[in-house]
């Protein structure tokens, strides 16, 4: 199931995507019958439906599968994507915490990379959600106040479906509502101030706050529920600048899996239904190129099983 959120109106709503239509879910709850399933929808915030062992969750797979058996009934509800704005499928994410250096694209032999794991542990980096995220056919600004190295940042990011707190490697994926794709976008040159006294850690904190400004975290087009990704370390990423291909890679090259992640953020915080984990990105980015982007590009992220995201970069 491919759930998405958009926009009718001006009014959020939550849909299912289906080739080039989405299915308003509250139509097809009221239809169904399901009042209780066709409140929780109104206003467009997916977090309603979760935790994934919630009674409306299981509510909203029976009255899906139902329906799905008949396509033409299906057919009259749909609303033409092109006709509408596709928002981030979480409006604001209690916490959207992401990886860096996660893929080691030099690194082939499954030991060297067990290697890898046993003498390093994952960063982790949060982006302000409530700025940051946005939607399907976007656009992103560059930054005035630094637009000359904006770079992309095509990322496999899970969304959590229940409360995890000390959850194992081999549970972990139990507690994952969906995928979903990002783009980390990322100022690669933020120089606040650039005639202050350097300190040991401006170079840090430089990069992190490159990672801010907003609208630099595109996420969508929707998420895919877990039963249809069962192997999330079996993925290809790709990402286009106008057509041109940027970075390519394979969720089986991440030095951490999803599971391995989940288990670490989870020995330290409390993640929570709605929560949005973005995993790290493969070679190809603009800071180890020197092509980063300008004002008129259009970036494509794609993940097979997922879709394909796209933001328009504008001055």
């Amino acid at each position: 199931m491919k759930i998405c959120r958009f926009l009718q109106a001006a009014t959020p709503r939550c849909g299912m995507l289906v080739e080039d239509g989405v299915l308003p879910l509250d139509d097809l709850a009221a239809t169904s019958g399901e009042k209780y399933l066709a409140d929780a929808l109104q206003g467009g915030d997916l977090r309603r439906l979760l935790p994934t062992d919630s009674a409306v969750w299981r509510t909203l797979c029976d009255v899906v599968a139902e329906l799905s058996g008949d396509p033409a009934s299906l057919q009259a509800f749909s609303l033409p994507r092109s006709e509408l704005t596709l928002l981030p499928p979480m409006a604001t994410p209690s916490k959207l915490l992401l990886l860096a250096g996660n893929y080691a694209d030099h690194i082939r032999e499954s030991g060297e990379v067990a290697q890898e794991r046993q003498r390093t542990f994952p960063y982790v980096f949060m982006k302000p959600p409530s700025t940051t995220l946005v939607g399907d056919r976007s656009q992103v600004h560059i930054p005035s106040i630094s637009p000359d190295q904006i770079d992309h940042e095509v990322e496999l990011a899970v969304i959590m479906g229940r409360t995890a707190r000390g959850v194992s490697a081999a549970q972990a994926l139990d507690y994952v509502a969906g995928y979903t794709i990002v783009n980390d976008l990322s100022d690669r040159n933020f120089r606040p101030n650039p005639t202050r006294h350097q300190r040991p850690r401006d170079p840090f904190f430089d990069w992190l706050h490159g990672k801010w400004h907003d609208g630099f975290c595109p996420c969508g087009p929707c998420m895919v529920t877990r039963d249809e990704l069962p192997d999330p370390q079996a993925l290809t990423l790709e990402l286009t600048v106008d057509g041109e291909l940027r970075q390519s890679g394979t969720t089986a090259d991440m030095i951490f899996s999803v599971a391995e992640i989940i288990e670490f953020i989870s020995s330290w915080i409390t993640l929570e239904p709605g929560d949005i984990i973005a995993t790290g990105t493969p070679a190809g980015v603009g800071k180890a190129t020197g092509k980063f982007l300008q004002a008129g590009q259009q970036v494509i992220a794609t993940i097979p099983g997922i879709g394909s995201l796209t933001t328009h970069i504008v001055a």
